[in-house]
């Protein structure tokens, strides 16, 4: 049985009477990406600090690497490593200033500080900016810095919050390039994100969470899987998309769809079938739940 970089189970949080996590499980296997997606306020960030201590659960049991987060928290804090939502740089100093601070700070001689900020540069490709002032920099240097910089002491956890939020595509990718590289190095990577095709493109494992509770978990292919065979999509003149309705992808179900759906549109749309996304999976998780929740 492969080991577990982090177990939650029956986790509980309330703010008040708001009750914030509601029972969450939860099992991340040692040196994969696991993504945790979910709509605003589902919970994310409160799972977030709790796993990293700076919240305290109500109830459950949460380990972090072998650790638990009440009773071992100094041994949790030396496993993790935090990368939030906002890139926390210093935008005074310069790249080669952030890292060489970080790693004193954390321990490292100088000499030790000075070579693991030069491989931390030339791994994040940032040699060229290196000597420049972080203020400087682009939304997506920042970002790489900001990675670099939870990196300056090698631990076997991380934990990404929204850490791609506002980048352009090819920063994005970037990035995607790194976590699976941290992946393969056997590093486990915890990541929430607003991006479906992150999560699909880079965890081995998905949990959907929403109003404070786990409802689905599983690999992208098996999530998909759960909406159905085949999306329908119905396509304007224009080149819009203006429908979509999953299917089982069997002949007689995509028939039955299109029947009812090409009475009531316009001659011109077109047909187009499809493999279910993650947003169509994310879309129809999320719905199921709101109609249970207010039925």
């Amino acid at each position: 049985m492969q080991a577990l970089a982090i177990e939650v189970t029956g986790l509980q949080k309330k703010f008040g009477s708001h009750v914030v996590l509601d029972g969450i499980d939860l099992a991340v296997p040692t040196g994969s990406v696991f993504a945790l997606l979910g709509p605003n306020g589902a919970g994310k960030t409160t799972l977030i600090n709790i796993l990293t201590t700076l919240l305290t659960p109500d109830k459950g049991s949460v380990k972090v690497a072998g650790y638990d987060v009440i009773e071992q928290r100094n041994e949790v804090k030396r496993s993790i490593s935090l990368t939030g939502q906002f890139a926390a740089v210093d935008e005074v100093l310069t790249c080669e200033e952030n890292l060489f601070m970080i790693g004193r700070l954390s321990g490292l001689t100088s000499a030790e500080a000075r070579k693991r900020s030069s491989e931390l540069i030339m791994r994040f490709d940032l040699a060229d900016a290196a000597r420049k002032r972080v203020k400087t920099y682009s939304g997506g240097m920042r970002r790489r810095l900001d990675l670099a910089i939870s990196l300056i002491v090698a631990r076997p956890v991380i934990f990404l919050d929204e850490p791609t939020t506002g980048l352009d595509t090819h920063s994005r990718r970037a990035l995607w390039d790194i976590i699976l590289q941290l992946a393969d190095q056997g590093i486990t990577v915890f990541l929430t994100t607003q991006y479906l095709e992150e999560a699909d493109q880079l965890a081995d494992k998905i949990a959907v969470i929403s109003d404070g509770r786990v409802i689905a978990s599983g690999t992208p292919e098996e999530l998909k899987s759960r909406v159905g065979g085949e999306v329908i999509e119905l396509i304007t003149s224009n080149d819009e998309v203006f429908r979509s309705v999953p299917t089982s992808g069997r002949i007689h179900d995509v028939q039955q769809a299109l029947t009812e759906l090409l009475g009531s549109v316009p001659q011109d749309t077109r047909v187009n079938l499809r493999r279910p996304s993650m947003d169509d999976v994310f879309v129809a998780l999320t719905a199921k739940e709101k109609e249970i929740s207010l039925s």
